[in-house]
């Protein structure tokens, strides 16, 4: 039998723990699953993950069950890091921060928390613009490996489209440069005959022989990180192919992030928020189709739940807005005023935020929309004046899902279908019906999420130390996605598939191309070494068996 610590304690310069404390902090993420790993290595530097990766391949066929899950920050809500094996954890060692101002550039560790890189880039006036709602718990680690996206998606897109250049380390146990290649370099790849070559070979043939049948499975929506990206690989007009397309969003099925070349991209000089107050859910296609024309970086929805919940908890909002509870309460007071013409809360609050180069370009699109808000009766808004009152917005929606984590008291939040994203004039017809499977088995929810996207957040609150609430994970989780799928969505927008949904992917794809998926983690870990049960592979039985009876 391996002595796993003992073993690997002789290979690694790292620190290799399996105390109690260790081992309980590493069996959860911010999803509804518990996973108990036998070991957690905080590796000092690619070496060591090349050490690990080369003992599972030594003795797998000794332990099946050998494998070894990468781990940043672990604020995932999918089970993404979760593993009964090895977890590498970067968040000790793997915190390299390069940043090349000039040229829009930074190279960092997967280790390295964004709010440590934000304190870098921000003084700058530069950014990483795809972070997530979770950005003050997050690391560049998951956050490439996840595809995250967030409220400035809108316009900026998602992490795939600012990697640039990735380190990673793959089944044979050496480090590679994964970037974007021409074809004559594609050739001069595929021509070494070797384990890289080999990779570039097998995958080019495949997305070369099922192009159209690819391209047709992408989903049809303004953001996805559900399956691997191959429709992005091969671009035939452009003659490039990237196989950091189908890394990004792989949550490390494919091999282990060692290091990353960002894109950044400077902060537009003047910003202007207006908040628009609705009386139903009725009227946001349509003022979505208005307002999207005038290019706003975000427009961000939470509904009266969460309204609800932000102001109960107000004092500790104040404290994450930096505020005195009097003041930030005080920011508020032209709020009451809309609440008195509305005659009751609004059902649904959407923050738009326009950023521009001139002062003249934001008062130009902050007339038109007002034009365009004037037209629909159900609404209330406001023109934000200063900083200070965007803020409350702001912490307001970023917090609203710790909220709920910390704060609901006999139910804990429970993320297994919150992450959909359909187009957004499918809404008003998508949503009540969405909504019905809730409230037909009993399953009370919030809704936040990204109005310009149609990609929702629907947060359940569940009792999950009883049984019969347990039980409706699976089913209920099959009867959503069933309804997304017949809408044309994704099931995953940001969050990714994780343990929670990769059962539900080749429901989603088909079996065709769920078939091709199979295949790409065959070609780039053919002993399943990496991640195990994520992408390909999982089950609802699987599910079921880990879900957190807390």
């Amino acid at each position: 039998m391996l002595n796993l610590k003992e073993d690997l304690q002789k290979l690694v310069k790292g620190d290799v723990l399996d105390d109690a404390k260790t081992i309980a902090d590493h069996s959860h993420d911010a999803s509804l699953l518990r996973v108990v790993p036998k070991l957690v290595i905080f590796p000092k530097d690619a070496e060591d993950v090349k050490s690990v990766v080369n003992y599972i391949n030594l003795h797998k066929k000794e332990d099946l069950a050998l494998s070894v899950t990468g781990r940043s920050a672990g604020s995932d809500m999918t089970g993404g890091p979760l593993n009964e094996s090895i977890i590498l954890d970067f968040t000790k060692y793997f915190k390299k921060e390069e940043v090349d101002i000039e040229a829009l550039r930074a190279t960092v560790g997967p280790g390295i928390f964004y709010r440590d890189f934000e304190e870098v880039t921000l003084p700058k006036h530069i950014t990483y613009p795809v972070y997530p709602a979770s950005k003050q718990l997050a690391a560049l680690g998951g956050m490439i490996m996840n595809n995250s996206a967030g409220e400035r998606t809108l316009r900026y897109g998602q992490a795939r489209d600012f990697v640039l250049e990735l380190k990673m380390v793959l089944a044979d146990g050496n480090e590679y440069i994964i970037k974007p290649l021409t074809m004559p370099e594609l050739q001069q790849k595929i021509a070494q005959g070797d384990f890289e070559g080999e990779l570039y070979k097998k995958t080019y043939e495949l997305v070369e022989k099922n192009y159209e049948l690819i391209k047709k499975a992408k989903p049809q929506v303004s953001k996805n990180s559900s399956g691997y990206a191959l429709w992005r690989v091969w671009d035939k007009e452009k003659g490039i192919f990237d196989l950091t397309q189908l890394f990004v969003g792989s949550q490390g099925t494919l091999g282990i992030l060692t290091e990353g070349k960002i894109r950044l991209i400077k902060e537009p000089a003047f910003k202007k928020m207006i908040v628009a107050f609705f009386k139903t859910w009725d009227d946001l296609p349509a003022v979505v189709n208005e307002i999207l024309p005038f290019g706003p970086e975000s427009m961000e929805t939470f509904d009266d739940a969460t309204l609800k919940l932000g102001i109960r908890f107000m004092p500790e909002i104040a404290k994450k807005a930096h505020t005195a509870l009097w003041k930030f309460a005080s920011e508020f007071l032209p709020e009451t005023w809309v609440g008195i013409k509305m005659l009751r809360l609004p059902k649904l609050i959407v923050i738009i935020e326009l950023a521009e180069e001139s002062q003249s370009q934001i008062e130009m699109k902050t007339a038109g929309i007002v034009e365009k808000l004037k037209n629909f009766r159900h609404i209330e808004f406001r023109i934000l004046n200063n900083k200070k009152e965007e803020d409350k917005y702001w912490v307001m929606r970023r917090e609203s899902f710790n909220l709920l984590r910390q704060h609901v008291h006999g139910k804990r939040t429970a993320p297994f279908i919150e992450d959909f994203c359909i187009q957004p004039e499918k809404m008003p017809e998508f949503l009540p019906k969405l909504l019905k499977i809730l409230k037909d088995n009993g399953i009370k929810a919030n809704i936040a999420g990204h109005a310009g996207d149609g990609n929702y957040h629907i947060i359940p609150l569940m009792d999950l130390t009883k049984e019969s609430e347990r039980a409706k994970i699976v089913p209920v989780g099959k009867e959503v996605f069933s309804l997304i799928k017949e809408y044309g969505g994704t099931i995953t927008a940001e969050h990714n598939d994780g343990i929670i949904r990769t059962p539900y992917i080749e429901q989603m794809f088909g079996a065709e191309v769920y078939g091709l998926f199979k295949e790409v983690k065959q070609i780039f870990d053919p002993q399943n070494i990496f991640n195990p049960g994520k992408k390909v592979g999982g089950t609802t039985e699987y599910i079921e068996a880990h879900i957190s009876k807390e």
